[in-house]
């Protein structure tokens, strides 16, 4: 039996230093995408499959309908974007790349960077390589910068399957669940109406 290779040691380095906004900032955009930094610490992130792909667009698509049609309605400016980056704090460096948020319009003018502050909603689609960080690790995180309200999406063979509602309780920046929507369920499409109306189509949701 052919003993296996330990080449891949050899070329392991560890991390020296810890990775400050400003290293960040001056990385090229295609190095961003494939990580998320943890107080200062990179986390390499796999490619997204393509059912992953297909579920976060029409993710976003769903998202910004209802969005555009909260603004015709009198709402504030807002924005939706998928793989973005979203800077919880600065020092120790913390950015993620959430599947999809909606967020405060930012000030093009003075390239504002997309914060904590200005999200209203993330959205996390679970993946078998992300199931631990969506569902508990990221739940801390983003209750803990502020972010007013998480989902968590799952995905059978057809499509978005499950979406898990969290609301945060703002004196212990902890999240509570507020409900789940299963496609299977009968009856109307669900309708949420917070941080705007969104009506949950699941045909939309399909591969």
């Amino acid at each position: 039996m052919t003993e296996p290779s330990n080449d891949w040691f050899r070329d392991y380095r560890p991390q020296t230093c810890l990775l400050t906004a400003e290293d960040y900032d001056n990385l090229d955009e295609e190095v961003c995408r494939r990580i998320e930094v943890i107080d200062g610490f990179i986390i390499s992130c796999e490619a997204p499959s393509r059912d992953h792909q297909r579920a976060v667009r029409r993710l976003a698509d769903l998202v910004e309908k209802h969005a555009r049609a909260a603004m015709a309605h009198g709402h504030p400016c807002l924005e939706v974007d998928f793989d973005v980056d979203l800077r919880l704090r600065d020092v120790p460096l913390f950015n993620l790349r959430p599947d999809v948020v909606l967020y405060r319009c930012l000030d093009r003018g003075r390239n504002e960077r997309l914060k904590a502050e200005h999200a209203l909603l993330v959205i996390e689609v679970v993946s078998p390589s992300s199931e631990t960080r969506d569902t508990t690790d990221k739940v801390g995180e983003y209750a803990k910068a502020g972010i007013p309200n998480y989902w968590i999406v799952w995905l059978d063979t057809t499509g978005i399957s499950t979406i898990e509602r969290y609301r945060l309780e703002r004196v212990s920046r902890t999240y509570k669940h507020i409900g789940t929507f299963m496609k299977d369920e009968a009856g109307e499409p669900p309708l949420i109406t917070n941080p705007i109306p969104i009506t949950i189509d699941w045909d939309q949701l399909e591969f």
